[in-house]
C-alpha cells in the first residue's frame, strides 16, 4: 500500500509551525533538551505559543487567553500535586 507524500503545507503545520518556530530554539527541543516534565513543558509549550496560534472559532484574544489559561491550568495542576490534592 502506497501512502501519499504529505504537502509542504501540512507538513509544515505538524514540523514546522509557525508559532513555535518564531524562537531561537523551539519549545519542544527545549523541553526535551532539559528533560521537563509533563507539567512544566506544557507550560512552557502553551505559554511561548499564546498570542501566536489562533484556533478554530476563536478570534486571536479569545485564542490566547485559551492558551494561557492551560498555561494556568497545568500550575495549578502542579500545586495541588504538591499540597497532596492530586486529581483523578
Amino acid at each position: 500500500m502506497s501512502r501519499k507524500p504529505k504537502t509542504t503545507k501540512t507538513s509544515d503545520i505538524v514540523v514546522k509551525p509557525a508559532h513555535y518556530t518564531r524562537w531561537a530554539i523551539e519549545p519542544i527541543t527545549f523541553i526535551m533538551r532539559n528533560k521537563m516534565e509533563f507539567w512544566r513543558g506544557n507550560i512552557v509549550k502553551y505559554g511561548s505559543r499564546a498570542g501566536f496560534k489562533t484556533y478554530d472559532g476563536l478570534d486571536a484574544v479569545e485564542s490566547e487567553i485559551a492558551d494561557l489559561e492551560k498555561v494556568r491550568r497545568y500550575a495549578e495542576m502542579r500545586i495541588n500535586e504538591l499540597k497532596g490534592e492530586v486529581e483523578l
